[in-house]
Order: C-alpha cells, then sequence, then structure tokens
C-alpha cells in the first residue's frame, strides 16, 4: 500500500468518529437493552475507553487478534470499538456454530483473548477445551452463571474498578485489519477475510452521510456478529440510537417497531416474510419505518411485491461480499412495480464501485448475456487471512471474483442467476456442502452423501441430503432426526438439514460427480 504523504492529515478511524459523536450529547441515550435499560452516549463512550484501559493490560496490543462470543449485548459493541481503538483486530463468533469450528476459528486467528457473554459460559468452555495448540485469555461480560467456574476475569467489574475514566488515543492506520470475517471454507477451517479500516471507515460515513432527516432508530434483532452490528455502527455514526434485541421473534419486532417508533431494520428475506405472516402485522403502525435493509439470500419476487404493498417505499435490497464490502442497492424505485415472473434485481452499483460481467476468459460480455459478476473498489478486502494461494484466485489485478452468476441491463442493474461457487445459503450464515459431506463420510451409517440447496417457494434455501445407507445399518440409523443430531453436534444448527432422502445410489454426473441438478429436481425416494 502506498504510503501517505508527509503532509496528509491523520487517518480518522471509524472508532474515532463514533466516540466524537458520541461525546457531543453525553445525556442522549443511545442503545436500549434487551430488557429495555437506556445506555447514554456518555456511558457508551466512557465503557469503551475504560474497557480498552482493561484490554491493553491484557496483551491486546496493533496487530494482535480477540475474538468475541456473545449475543446481542451493548459491551459486545462497547468491547469492539474498544479492541479496534487499540489497532487490535476482532473476530466475531456466531452463536449457532458448533465449539469445534469455533475453536478453529480462535486458534486460525491466532487469539490472544476471548471476550465471553456469560449466557454462552457452556459454549465458551466447550470452545477453549477445544483448544489443540496456544489457548487464548478469557474474559468475560460479568460474572459466570449460577455456580460455573469463571473462565477468566471479568472485564466489566475491572472497567467499572478503575478510579478514573482515562482517554485512550487511537492506535489505528488505514491498511490495518478492523476485523476477520469468516465465511466456509473446505479446509475445515473457514476462511478468514481481512477487512480493514480504510475501507471500512469510508464506506460507514457514505453511508451515514447518506440518512438525512431524523437521527435513524434501528432495530438490531438479528446478530450482531453480522451486519446488524454494521448497522449498527452506521447509525450511532449518524447521530442515531439502537434498540436490541437478543434475537428474532416477528411478533416481538412489530411491537417494537410500534411502541419504539423504530426507523430502520436489517433483515434476511426469510426473516422478511416471517413478518408479513406475522398475525399481529395488520394492526400494527408502522409509520415510522423509513428503511427496511434486506440482503444475503436470493429475495422471492412474489412475496417481495407484497412487501412493498404492505409496508411502502422503504425497501432497500443490498447485494455484497465480506470480500467486497457493499457493491449494489436496490431502492423504493426498483421495488415499485415488481414483476413476479422475472428475477429481481440486486441494484445498480454502489459509488466508487464498478461492475464487469466477464465470461470465463475474462473476456467483458454486453448487458443480458451472463457471466461471472467482478467487482472493483476501495472496498475489495485486503486477502483472505493467510491463505495466499486463495486469495489470489479471488482478488486479481485489484478485480475480487465474487462466484456469482448475473448479467446487467442496459440501464445498469444488475440481477444474480446463479452461483459458481457450491454454497447453501441459509438464515444465518452459509452452509458448504463439501464440509457437510465430508462429515458425513466419518458416520459408520452412511456409505455415500450427497448435500444440496433446495428452493422453497419464498425463494429460501434449505439444506437437503441424499444418503446411501451402510450395508448392515438399519434406515433409522440415517433418519433426519439421527443425522440433525450428529450434524449439529459436529457442525452447528446451521448445517441441519431440511430433509434426508435415502437412496440404493447417489445418481452421477457424466464425469463421475453427484448430479445435484437431478437431485434438486426430485422427486427423490424417501424412506
Amino acid at each position: 500500500m502506498t504510503a501517505a504523504p508527509a503532509d496528509a492529515p491523520p487517518f480518522t478511524s471509524y472508532v474515532d468518529t463514533l466516540l466524537t459523536v458520541l461525546a457531543r450529547d453525553p445525556d442522549r441515550p443511545v442503545v436500549t437493552t434487551a430488557d429495555g435499560q437506556d445506555v447514554t452516549a456518555g456511558t457508551l463512550h466512557a465503557t469503551v475507553h475504560r474497557m480498552a484501559a482493561v484490554l491493553r493490560t491484557h496483551g491486546v496490543d496493533p496487530g494482535r487478534t480477540v475474538s468475541v462470543l456473545s449475543r446481542n449485548r451493548p459491551e459486545a459493541l462497547a468491547a469492539r470499538y474498544a479492541v479496534n481503538l487499540l489497532g487490535a483486530r476482532v473476530v466475531l463468533l456466531y452463536e449457532g456454530m458448533a465449539a469445534e469450528t469455533l475453536s478453529r476459528m480462535v486458534e486460525s486467528a491466532e487469539t490472544v483473548l476471548l471476550l465471553v457473554d456469560p449466557d454462552l459460559h457452556d459454549t465458551a468452555r466447550a470452545l477453549l477445551d477445544g483448544c489443540t495448540g496456544s489457548r487464548p485469555e478469557a474474559m468475560t461480560f460479568g460474572p459466570p452463571p449460577g455456580d460455573a467456574a469463571p473462565l477468566g476475569p471479568d472485564l466489566l467489574a475491572a472497567s467499572a474498578a478503575l478510579p478514573a475514566t482515562p482517554t485512550v488515543p487511537g492506535a489505528v492506520r488505514p491498511e490495518d485489519d478492523w476485523c476477520i470475517r469468516h465465511t466456509g471454507g473446505t479446509t475445515g477451517i473457514p476462511k478468514g477475510v481481512r477487512m480493514t479500516h480504510g475501507p471500512f471507515a469510508g464506506m460507514l460515513a457514505q453511508l451515514a452521510g447518506g440518512a438525512g432527516g431524523e437521527p435513524p432508530r434501528l432495530l438490531a434483532c438479528t446478530s450482531l456478529a453480522h451486519l446488524a452490528g454494521i448497522m449498527a455502527d452506521v447509525t450511532l455514526v449518524a447521530g442515531g440510537s439502537v434498540v436490541l434485541h437478543r434475537d428474532f421473534d416477528p411478533t416481538a419486532v412489530l411491537a417494537t417497531i410500534a411502541r419504539e417508533r423504530i426507523t430502520q431494520l436489517w433483515l434476511l428475506p426469510p426473516l422478511l416474510y416471517r413478518l408479513l405472516d406475522d398475525p399481529t402485522l395488520p394492526a400494527t403502525d408502522l409509520g415510522s419505518l423509513t428503511r427496511i435493509v434486506y440482503g444475503g439470500c436470493t429475495a422471492s419476487a412474489p412475496r417481495m411485491r407484497q412487501a412493498a404493498e404492505v409496508f411502502g417505499p422503504v425497501l432497500y435490497g443490498c447485494y455484497g461480499q465480506s470480500e467486497a464490502m457493499a457493491i449494489t442497492e436496490a431502492g423504493p424505485a426498483d421495488h415499485a412495480d415488481i414483476r413476479i415472473d422475472a428475477p429481481m434485481t440486486v441494484g445498480r452499483p454502489m459509488p466508487g464501485v464498478t461492475l464487469a460481467i466477464r465470461d470465463a476468459e475474462g473476456r467483458d460480455l454486453p448487458p443480458g448475456e451472463p457471466g461471472e459478476v467482478h467487482v472493483h473498489s476501495a472496498g475489495a478486502m485486503r486477502g483472505y487471512w493467510k491463505r495466499p494461494d486463495l486469495t489470489a484466485q479471488v482478488l486479481r489485478d485489484g478485480w475480487v471474483h465474487t462466484g456469482d452468476v448475473g448479467y446487467l441491463d442496459t440501464d445498469g442493474r444488475l440481477y444474480l442467476v446463479d452461483r459458481l461457487k457450491d454454497v447453501i445459503i441459509v438464515v444465518g450464515g452459509h452452509v458448504h456442502p463439501s464440509e457437510l459431506e465430508d462429515l458425513l463420510h466419518t458416520h459408520p451409517a452412511v456409505a455415500h452423501a450427497a448435500a444440496y440447496g433446495v428452493r422453497t417457494p419464498d425463494e429460501t434455501e434449505e439444506v437437503h441430503l441424499a444418503v446411501v445407507p451402510a450395508p448392515g445399518h438399519a434406515a433409522d440409523e440415517v433418519s433426519l432426526t439421527a443425522l440433525r443430531t450428529f450434524i449439529t453436534a459436529h457442525k452447528g444448527a446451521l448445517y441441519a438439514p431440511a430433509a434426508v432422502h435415502l437412496l440404493d445410489a447417489i445418481p452421477l454426473t457424466p464425469v463421475g460427480k453427484p448430479d445435484k441438478k437431478l437431485l434438486r429436481a426430485g422427486p427423490v425416494p424417501t424412506p
């Protein structure tokens, strides 16, 4: 990366910007907990600095990695800001993953400190016990539950014990990693995408600057470890406030929108459909909503037409990847008259983003002709953590090769039609079939297995398994219940199948690979 000129102004990280906003009006409530308690801007500002001072004494320095395992609580936000203020990077862990996978992620990122929500004490204990190499130190957001043995010092108690709130200066350069965001992988260890401060600060400033009007009020009803956390950052930088839910419950979400005058939501399309289907929707006052941002998987055109009719001109579809951050956005005009017999657009490129649709030889394709989506922007990842081989495959000459197949229309709108990568997008994350198949082939009752995604009428995806039982083993050993239990124990609930189809043989393509197109077409024999 080119060094900044000697007379260039010092870099301002997203944390610096956020803390400056919080300091302007310390009495303003900025976070409402799931229990209804308000946290003021001054309290959050002080908590970040106090945590940073304590974390620095526990070896959190520039270039180090801190992993965070937490549900939606304000301490999780404050801890991330504190870690990034110190110039260290964070790994945000997902509650639904198996402890074995979490252990590998923590170790692969060279984590020096694990911060834990006491509600996830048992998962954290299993995670730490599963570390085979250097085991990180642990600290908690409060005391352990019941009679459980402490995992480590209480970060909240240590922060509160400081005699005065220190001012911890930022120690961040634009090329430093703020986060390693893990995606699925085929090696047993999910790929870690290195996300740097410079592009992230620029993206937040752009999004917060476009908020306009009254300060936004966000309801974070999905994990802060994913895009709800970034939406929270945007909201706080824009001078708004965040209401936290522990998890997604459609009735509770609708009630909170009306009661708390929520203006913004982030949802995956399947969760948006659950709002549409909730019996309390017709009687709910939705007048405060100005923006429902959705993305992460393909949206159903009929359902999104229904959403546009119910919610009005507040829908914003986004397409992005960890490797390239935000890529395109479809605004209210793109939802004004959705055709139900055609794919939905994911919108036009975000400012500063250049798209190209290219064939396998790298030639640009004309409008209407599908090819792989290539992205060039300042948001391109630094690379995969300690995987230069994978980085070279995906990041070439400054272009991110997304692995998605799409086409552009004559107005520059992007339409996605397929994926080059074999991945199943479910609520909560990505399931990589090869990982699942490798696991299933360790099961003594499984002779052969193929994992694949099946779309529902709502355009959501479910994990389906085609399984050939091993000789001498009964069908109930590979039943849906049995395999769900087995898979959840080893890979987490994210990978649990919705259906298991028992076959005499897995159909193969002419080159000898499982014919997943044929499996998806069905009907598939079942027991």
